[in-house]
């Protein structure tokens, strides 16, 4: 079983002390989905939706909501991001949300990459909620991270 870092020898809840481990390049890269009708997908094709540009909104939140995880994972670390990137674009019924995100430094970026996809798919339920109450927001996943002790991972 691995050690659980979040806690101290008392099974206290710590923050875990990066201080002492080298920097070096990080990077995570997530994914999330907001499933609509097809009414809906229309509407976003045409850019014809009551709230404003979807993508647009979503690709913002989702950028700082990475640069605020620190504020909103208990435990988690600040960091200084050097990249964020938020692809949408739309698969079947399905809008599509992709994060990048890029840093140098002593912890990984996986959170900031989960948080940005998390956001940016609460953003465009915001959105569209008031067209269809059945959309919903699926599968928020890592897919792939890169740097530290533990090297590369990928979603299998």
């Amino acid at each position: 079983m691995p050690k659980i870092t979040h806690l101290n020898k008392k099974g206290e809840a710590h923050m875990v002390n990066v201080g002492d481990k080298k920097i070096s390049k990080r990077y995570a890269m997530a994914e999330g989905f907001v499933r609509v009708n097809e009414e809906i997908i229309e509407k976003i094709k045409k850019d014809n939706l009551p709230k404003g540009d979807l993508f647009g909104s979503a690709r913002i939140a989702g950028i700082m909501a990475a640069k605020k995880t620190s504020e909103l994972i208990p435990l988690c670390h600040n960091l200084v991001i050097s990249s964020i990137e938020i692809e949408i674009k739309l698969i079947k019924n399905d809008v599509h949300v992709l994060s990048k995100v890029k840093c140098d430094g002593k912890t990984g970026v996986e959170m900031e990459a989960l948080t940005a996809v998390s956001v940016s798919c609460l953003t465009i339920y915001d959105m569209l909620k008031g067209l269809d109450k059945n959309t919903f927001i699926s599968n928020i996943q890592l897919l792939k991270k890169s740097g530290g002790k533990s090297g590369d991972w990928k979603r299998k």
